[in-house]
């Protein structure tokens, strides 16, 4: 047996202890108090491990973010983690019920973050020398667009020979994604008359019937063939019912999987009519992260990583997945992005998240197997 994945599978207990103790570090992403405290626990993890300290990049309102440093050498490889959840305090319950683990974040992406440790800490134990610096970048506010983490992100990136991104496999197939769609995020406000619903009904002009008509054009923009989809999820408007409604507004998601769509669809919404007289329209937002675009160097990276499922005795695939990671800002820059390094599990952003604890192993020696390669 590989000896990284010998010593890994020895320690499974040790490493789901520091995965519980993290996923029990609650950290809700617009909760700066407890992500900064999940912070100190992944900072007490990393200089038992590793022995090194955080560079910890103070925000005054969002959540601190991370940067650690390991290793030397003239070459740099990012790993990109964050530890930021969708899940409010006590939402969810951390268990075990025989090979998955429950919890918080425990997926998407706690597990990331613990399994990437152990590949560095097996390293170190083994004393398999890695001939490169390998900069750890842990972000607060990922689930939540990754408004004061992406210049962290990119600076680094820029100085990086490849950047891995231990989020979540795909599930059910345990897949790795080298490509994922992009993201938009636009807010329509639309400003009517309003007037007696009884009285003077014809005096009023109806946002909230503007508002249909938007929703029914924007959603007309989807095309499955491109790949490009929006979706109204949230509306508002009116205030009570007998008023014709003064004020609407649409939150549109946009998700594409060319750039060049992006621009597209973007100079539509920005250039959006009404449709009734005396309606006015105001537009914000835009393409909050770049699609990650299957590269000729993506694919390099990937078929190293196959090359090294099979020195530890499994297959890996290749998957294109809807949903964004940090890793398309970096693989926007043309730096060599593999995404998807982390657990095997089910459940993003779902009640069932959870892992597959025989497989936490298994993908920290990938991990490590990729860091000795690169």
């Amino acid at each position: 047996m590989d000896k990284v994945l010998e010593y890994l599978k020895q320690h499974q207990e040790g490493i789901l202890e520091d995965l519980k103790k993290l996923v029990l570090a609650e950290s809700p992403s617009r909760s700066k108090v407890r992500v900064d405290q999940c912070g100190e626990v992944i900072q007490q993890l990393f200089k038992k491990h590793l022995d090194v300290e955080a560079e910890v990049i103070t925000q005054e309102h969002a959540g601190n973010h991370l940067r650690f440093s390991y290793g030397k050498g003239d070459a740099q490889i990012l790993i990109i983690c964050h530890f930021d959840t969708v899940w409010e305090v006590g939402k969810l319950s951390y268990r075990v019920e025989g090979n998955k683990a429950y919890g918080p974040g425990i997926l998407d992406m706690k597990g990331g973050i613990i399994q990437a440790l152990w590949a560095l800490k097996v390293c170190r134990e083994l004393e398999i020398s890695l001939n490169k610096q390998i900069i750890f970048v842990c972000t607060s506010d990922e689930e939540v667009g990754s408004n004061t983490s992406r210049t962290l992100i990119e600076r680094e990136a820029l100085k990086s020979r490849a950047v891995l991104v231990p989020e979540p496999a795909v599930e059910h197939t345990g897949a790795l994604k080298t490509a994922r769609k992009g993201v938009g995020k636009f807010s329509i406000q639309i400003k009517g008359k309003a007037a007696h619903a009884g009285h003077h009904h014809q005096d009023g002009i109806s946002a909230i019937q503007e508002m249909a008509h938007q929703i029914l054009f924007l959603h007309s923009l989807t095309d499955y063939e491109l790949d490009t989809t929006l979706n109204v999820g949230v509306v508002r408007g009116g205030s009570t019912g007998n008023v014709v409604a003064e004020q609407a507004e649409l939150a549109v998601d946009l998700r594409i999987s060319q750039f060049s769509e992006g621009e597209r669809i973007s100079k539509i919404i920005y250039e959006l009519k009404p449709h009734l007289e005396g309606i006015s329209l105001q537009v914000s937002g835009g393409v909050t992260r770049p699609p990650m675009e299957k590269t000729a160097e993506n694919e390099k990276l990937f078929n190293l990583a196959t090359t090294c499922s099979s020195e530890l005795g499994f297959h890996l695939t290749e998957e294109s997945v809807g949903g964004g990671s940090d890793g398309s800002f970096t693989s926007a820059l043309g730096i060599p992005t593999l995404d998807g390094v982390g657990p095997v599990g089910e459940g993003i952003h779902a009640e069932n998240e959870h892992v597959e604890i025989d497989q936490l192993p298994v993908r920290a020696a990938l991990i490590a197997h990729l860091l000795r390669k690169l």
